[in-house]
């Protein structure tokens, strides 16, 4: 058994001498490392979360955006339907007067072409008598 001393006190300094050399110090470099290596997510996560909400602003600029063209477009299109509208009406309006005066203008050669047939249907009648009746025969005779 007292043999077995100095190799129990080599066997203690060599635990000793482990915890001081060897383990403290890798315990250290892998709580650094650890450190590390959390902070590094963190700063990831915390990247990442950044990125997003920058991405997220980003997509409701766009969104906004996208909104103004459509809104502009549709208040183009509608000053645009505005503008035919009026000019149609305009056109319509053009044409109704025409109409009306050329619609005169026909109702009037009408009451002339008329006047112009009355007055000469008795003169045609006249000459149809004459090319109808014998030669002694007088108009007015077979008018009555």
């Amino acid at each position: 058994m007292l043999g077995s001393i100095p190799t129990m006190i080599f066997f203690i300094l060599l635990v000793i001498l482990y915890g001081v050399l060897v383990r403290r110090p890798l315990e250290r470099t892998l709580a650094e490392r650890r450190a590390r290596t959390t902070g590094a997510v963190e700063q990831a996560r915390g990247a990442i979360s950044a990125a997003e909400a920058e991405t997220q602003v980003y997509e409701n600029k766009l969104r906004a955006a996208r909104a103004d063209v459509v809104a502009a477009r549709e208040h183009l299109l509608q000053q645009w339907h505005a503008e035919r509208d009026k000019a149609i009406g305009q056109v319509r309006d053009e044409v109704q007067d025409h109409v009306r005066t050329e619609r005169k203008k026909i109702e009037d050669s009408v009451v002339v072409a008329r006047r112009q047939i009355e007055s000469s249907t008795e003169m045609l009648s006249d000459q149809i008598l004459r090319a109808v009746l014998p030669k002694g025969v007088e108009i007015p005779e077979v008018r009555q």
